[in-house]
């Protein structure tokens, strides 16, 4: 199994905007009142094509597949809540927490990918949103794919038991915790693992404050170490600038992907650590965090699928 993949699939965004509907659990997201709508979708797109050009120069495959004016998806940017794609041609699709957001799974796009990838089945776990129990792809797990390992911290949108079934469907060892933020003076959990931890191949960046039982902690922080990795720790504030979401992707090398709140926030050491092992890329994310509460890992969905030829 390989960790790093150079496919990855984007969604360019065309109505992007503050989600009233994720607001209820994401903290991250701000109301900009001070730019109109319009500005806000002409700064997300900028930033969006921004980015993917940056990955492309350095030998990232980006699969772009524009959004939709109707339904309304303003979530649209970050797919890798909706689907994930395996090594061995399958395809996993999710149960979405907001209801919007559930308008996001489009075949259309699945069937593009067709026309490059080997897709050889689809395992639905959408059903779940029935029962109003969620599991938002790879923004609720971690995946350490070499290792088989899947990292969750359980919230309202990472449902441990769905975790587990997961798990046992693609060959999975299960290490979940609650992860806890402080807001307005309450320590609540975090609503994506991706937001406080990023698995690479040699290394793990994750915020190990935000898990307040000593013992989580401690099996958190012996997985990693037993599979191979050295742990990068960050701090709650950094966290809250999106230093975890970050992830690992083949360029012409490996390169650590962020946004550059989160490159700003990381101190020269932790730089220093991360650069021993690959270069960082970073791209101006801020509206796209500002009002959507997710940079850089959420928008990437990595694309593991076998290639047609």
């Amino acid at each position: 199994m390989k960790q790093l993949t150079s496919n990855l699939l984007m969604i360019e965004p065309v109505a992007f905007r503050y989600n009233e509907e994720t607001a209820k659990n994401n903290y991250y997201q701000k109301h900009l009142d001070s730019i109109s709508s319009d500005e806000v979708k002409a700064r997300a797109l900028a930033e969006f094509n921004s980015f993917v050009d940056k990955l492309e120069n350095k030998g990232v495959n980006v699969h772009v597949i524009k959004d939709t004016i109707e339904p309304d998806t303003p979530d649209s940017i970050f797919p890798n809540n909706w689907v994930s794609f395996h090594q061995d041609g399958r395809v996993a699709l999710y149960p979405m927490c907001a209801e919007n957001r559930r308008l996001e799974r489009r075949t259309d796009i699945l069937e593009k990918l067709r026309e490059k990838f080997k897709i050889t089945s689809i395992v639905d776990f959408s059903h779940y949103e029935s029962e109003d129990l969620f599991l938002e792809g790879t923004g609720s797990m971690i995946l350490d794919r070499e290792n088989k390992i899947c990292y969750a911290a359980i919230s309202i949108r990472t449902d441990e038991n769905i975790a587990k079934e997961f798990c046992h469907e693609f060959d999975y060892r299960l290490v979940s915790f609650t992860a806890n933020q402080t807001h307005e003076g309450e320590r609540l959990a975090i609503y994506h693992t991706n937001v406080m931890m990023c698995v690479a191949d040699k290394y793990a960046v994750v915020c190990l404050d935000t898990i307040d039982d000593p013992e989580e902690r401690r099996r958190l922080e012996q997985a990693l170490l037993d599979s191979g990795k050295v742990i990068i720790e960050i701090t709650e504030a950094q966290k809250g600038l999106f230093a975890g979401n970050m992830l690992q992707v083949m360029g012409h090398e490996p390169l650590l992907v962020m946004s550059t709140s989160a490159f700003n926030s990381l101190t020269a050491h932790q730089l220093e650590k991360i650069k021993a092992y690959n270069p960082i890329l970073h791209s101006s994310l801020d509206t796209i965090e500002a009002c959507g509460g997710g940079s850089a890992r959420c928008m990437m969905a990595e694309v593991f699928l076998p290639t047609n030829q």
